[in-house]
């Protein structure tokens, strides 16, 4: 590092690119700014340092070229801290307009980002004394990537993972060195490696307030775990960081990247363009308020200092504005480029639809520049098709490429799982891709992101042991989170020492995963429900950073046989391409098939009694789409009677089980070396349970 000065010279620098650049030279400062009449530069030696060693006072003829504020200072290090205070007109009301000339904003192209000091009680921070405000850091972009590169997985063989980077390793069962860290799940690898899974999903990384929680929860101690209140859209969160804030967060995130990379293990971000962590107007002053208010956030027009809320958080970030589409997508790709990603999944998706009236855009411009984007082809984007207020868009989400987290796959199976009758038909639809809700608009089933439960509700034991959320905890009086969880308890509410319903219950969660791995589409686990972890019914744990939201370890052991039974379904989709299909099935033979895609089937063949009320059960068989893929039979009984089902026959082969979730392990799921024969006309699907059996001979269909 340079030897560090007191005072160091200026030159005007330019305008592009937005945030502090390093070169030979200095660093370059640039900031956007429409209304703003004058700007100042404020470097900190580090972030404990109490006033800053250099103010740059910004020259409005040679420091400021349209709507942007920039300066050059020569010699500057990296190492070095800087925010920025704006002045300009101050009238929400009419305008939008919040300058503040004694509030200290930090730089939302910031690429690293110190906390340390930051009190979310303090809005203004005046003179000499501590300043509590979050600080940017001017950081050297240089990385040995070794030659890595974002995955290129294709999309049908995904599995993705959804974990929480802090939550993944912070118990002390983990055994990591790192607990709680990028480097903590990189010491995981061997493990997801094991379970088979293509990608992991992480809940926000980009720099959020921890703090930002209502006072009632604040109260008790708790924090914003989960993450979703960013504030630094370019930043990792340094709270997953081994050396913490302004040391060099983005070689740690990267070098979480890369390893997962050579493990042939994508990653994908959650994140948050919904809404900043800048609350609504009782809300502080980060960024975004002091910099643009009136462009970055969506504005009720008759009064202006008021926030329209999509979100549910406070405030909507005018994602449509012309400058904030080019702040996302420039984000996004950043990224990609620099960072590596393989993808991202879009917090409340639907509220990035919204003009900047408020109301959907049949083609919103920052979706399609998203999908449209070079940088961004080979990057997945995931859409959590909704808003906060109302906006529903699963099976229409604007664009093609989209993939949706399919809410209603969700739900219709946790339904039918738990025995409710009449199902059938819509299981069938769902099992197969969800064309009722893709194929129209010429999209399929790779489209689609199935999943059971994920990281906001119930996890996969609670669903099978709670009908009813325990969220007291919360400080919010159990008004918190999802009250229709459709799951069942197994007929005991919580936690039972009762074998039988602890049997029940392992087998309704295997039914689950079962079905999601023999379903088209994408699946997605949420981390941990491989070892039945349990958060004791609270399904909301955002604001929970301790054991209680993060990962016992000890459960993958005293649950061996659910994460076996986990990986087996992992291997035994990944072996059928025809589960993994681009294009919807048709129930049609091709030329040289000796059997089409699919055929559905109730207890007897050719029969499924789609919809009848009664009707809790019901079969399919897939032809191989490859030499030598063996054909599949599916059976499916969640009813209380166990019944028999009549099979398929094929000359020159046999059938043979690879899964049977009523059987105990290792019996439940089976190699092929090692599966049994089934030589029978029928075969008995026990009650509530899922069978699967392969197809093989010398002419295997």
């Amino acid at each position: 590092m340079t030897a560090f000065q007191k005072t160091y010279p200026i030159h005007p620098g330019c305008r592009y690119p937005h945030g502090a650049t390093l070169d030979d030279d200095g660093v370059n400062f640039s900031l956007y700014s429409r209304h703003a009449t004058s700007a100042e530069l404020l470097l900190y030696e580090s972030g404990a340092a109490e006033a800053p060693f250099q103010i740059v006072r910004l020259d409005p003829e040679s420091n400021h070229s349209f709507f942007n504020w920039h300066v050059k200072v020569l010699g500057l290090p990296p190492g070095m801290h800087y925010t920025w205070r704006l002045d300009g007109p101050s009238d929400a009301a009419a305008h939008g307009w919040r300058f503040d000339p004694a509030v200290e904003l930090i730089d939302p192209w910031a690429r690293e980002v110190d906390t340390r000091f930051w009190d979310r009680s303090l809005t203004l921070r005046t003179g000499p004394v501590a300043h509590r405000s979050m600080m940017a850091v001017v950081m050297d972009d240089r990385y040995d990537w070794e030659g890595d590169h974002p995955q290129r997985i294709q999309t049908q063989q995904m599995i993705i993972y959804e974990l929480h980077v802090g939550g993944f390793t912070r118990h002390p069962s983990s055994g990591v060195a790192h607990p709680g860290t990028f480097a903590g799940v990189t010491e995981k690898i061997p493990y997801l490696q094991a379970l088979g899974i293509t990608h992991i999903e992480l809940l926000p990384v980009m720099a959020f307030d921890e703090s930002d929680v209502p006072p009632q929860v604040a109260d008790l101690g708790l924090e914003n775990y989960w993450g979703y209140s960013t504030h630094s859209f370019f930043a990792p969160h340094p709270g997953y960081c081994v050396r913490g804030n302004g040391c060099k967060a983005r070689d740690e995130f990267r070098d979480m990247v890369k390893a997962l990379h050579r493990a042939g293990i994508g990653v994908i971000l959650d994140v948050v363009f919904n809404h900043t962590a800048e609350g609504g107007a009782t809300g502080p002053t980060l960024n975004f308020k002091g910099i643009g208010n009136e462009t970055f956030y969506h504005l009720d027009p008759a009064d202006l200092s008021r926030y329209r809320d999509y979100s549910g958080c406070g405030n909507t970030l005018n994602a449509n504005h012309p400058f904030v589409a080019h702040f996302i997508i420039d984000c996004l790709e950043y990224w990609v480029e620099e960072m590596h990603v393989d993808g991202f999944r879009f917090d409340l998706a639907s509220a990035l639809a919204r003009g900047e009236d408020g109301e959907p855009l049949h083609n919103p411009p920052v979706l399609w520049g998203i999908e449209l984007s070079d940088a961004l082809a080979g990057a997945k984007i995931i859409a959590e098709a909704w808003d906060a207020a109302g906006l529903y868009q699963v099976g229409s989400f604007p664009g093609y490429r989209w993939m949706e987290w399919n809410g209603r796959y969700r739900d219709t199976l946790r339904r039918f799982v738990a025995g409710e009758a009449g199902l059938t038909g819509e299981v069938a639809t769902r099992l197969a891709g969800s064309s009722d809700l893709y194929a129209a608009n010429l999209r399929h089933p790779i489209n689609s992101v199935n999943f059971i439960t994920c990281h906001d509700g119930f996890t996969l034991w609670d669903l099978v042991s709670y009908h009813h959320k325990r969220n007291e905890v919360n400080g919010e009086a159990n008004r918190d989170g999802c009250d229709n969880n459709m799951g069942w308890n197994c007929g005991t509410e919580g936690a039972t020492d009762n074998p039988a319903i602890l049997a029940l219950r392992r087998r309704q969660a295997k039914n689950h995963i079962a079905l999601l791995m023999l379903s088209q589409g994408v699946p997605m686990l949420l981390a941990g429900d491989e070892m039945l972890r349990t958060q004791h019914g609270n399904n909301n744990v955002w604001c929970q950073n301790n054991p209680l939201a993060w990962i016992d370890w000890s459960c993958a052991e005293d649950n061996a046989d659910m994460v076996r039974f986990v990986s087996g379904m992992i291997a035994l989709r990944k072996r059928h391409p025809n589960l993994m299909r681009r294009s919807f099935l048709a129930g049609q033979r091709k030329a040289g098939e000796a059997l089409p895609d699919i055929a559905w089937h109730g207890t007897e063949l050719d029969d499924p009694h789609w919809n009848a009320s009664y009707c809790r059960q019901f079969a399919f068989t897939l032809g191989g789409r490859i030499a030598g893929e063996p054909a599949l039979h599916v059976m499916m009984n969640s009813g209380a009677e166990g019944l028999d089902f009549e099979l398929p026959h094929f000359a020159n082969g046999q059938w043979y089980r690879a899964a049977d979730t009523f059987r105990a392990a290792p019996d439940d799921i089976i190699e092929p070396a090692a599966q049994p024969s089934v030589a029978a006309t029928h075969y008995h699907v026990a009650p509530r349970s899922v069978v699967v059996l392969e197809f093989r001979g010398d002419d295997s269909p």
